[in-house]
């Protein structure tokens, strides 16, 4: 059975994977972290990290940038794996996940949808056949209206697939309103729509003369993330130091 600790335990995704966790014969929640206390759990809840005495296989983190400091220094002096799920993290805090990884092991992917991540692995194989054969590559990535950040770090992940198979060859375009010009070959068009309650939606168009291939994933529950991140907790726990995505979750 693997212990995990709970961070966010009383957010929207928090409460999730432990409603999921509770089905899983694998896995238990021995913790919580969590500022707000308006939540009845079934396990102790923490309000700060630094007073957690409950030792746990593997942490996953669904909390906000303002507390990750302070997780990163407690997996670190405890040598806790953490699956670091939070976004909008600083550059520096970013610097600040790789020194964790040479003490403890940090896994931290732009998307924990296993979906996503097999999709990342499939356009690292379909771009060089297809753009040698001349397709032009667009990406349309669509979420609720609540989204503050576009285009989404989905769709700047998969752009960064793509360009890595292509040795850095694209140049991304976010707007063309501007310029009144045809399309360059080593155009990397990304769109975003926001509206309504979209959980997410991602295309990769590669569009060729007289036909067009579409990878297409769509999200209708957040519940494909918490699956996700239980899934890397799974994989996580009792790794050596070091820093991990989800395609090492998937193989």
């Amino acid at each position: 059975m693997i212990k995990i600790l709970m961070h966010g335990c009383n957010g929207r995704m928090g409460q999730m994977i432990a409603g999921l966790i509770q089905e899983d014969e694998e896995a238990e929640i021995v913790a919580g972290v969590d500022t707000f206390d308006g939540v009845s759990n079934p396990f102790p809840v923490f309000s700060k990290i630094g007073d957690c005495n409950v030792t746990a296989d593997v942490v996953i983190d669904f909390s906000n940038a303002g507390a990750v400091d302070a997780l990163l220094d407690y997996c670190e002096d405890t040598r806790t794996p953490v699956v670091l799920c939070t976004t909008g993290l600083s550059k520096e805090q970013l610097a600040r996940v790789e020194k964790a990884a040479e003490k403890t092991a940090v896994l931290k992917s732009a998307n924990m949808s296993l979906g996503i991540n097999l999709l990342l692995k499939l356009l690292k194989e379909a771009a060089p056949v297809l753009a040698e054969a001349g397709f032009d590559i667009e990406i349309v990535e669509k979420h609720h209206n609540q989204k503050l950040d576009a285009p989404s770090g989905t769709a700047a992940a998969l752009a960064d697939a793509i360009n890595e198979a292509m040795d850095e060859a694209y140049t991304y375009v976010y707007d063309r309103s501007q310029v009144r010009q045809k399309r360059g070959a080593k155009e990397l068009g990304i769109s975003a729509v926001r509206g309504g309650t979209i959980v997410g939606d991602h295309d990769v168009i590669f569009a060729g003369t007289d036909e067009v291939l579409t990878f297409e994933h769509r999200a209708y529950s957040r519940a494909v993330f918490g699956k996700g991140a239980v899934q890397a907790a799974k994989f996580l726990a009792g790794r050596p130091a070091g820093r991990y995505d989800m395609s090492d979750v998937i193989g």
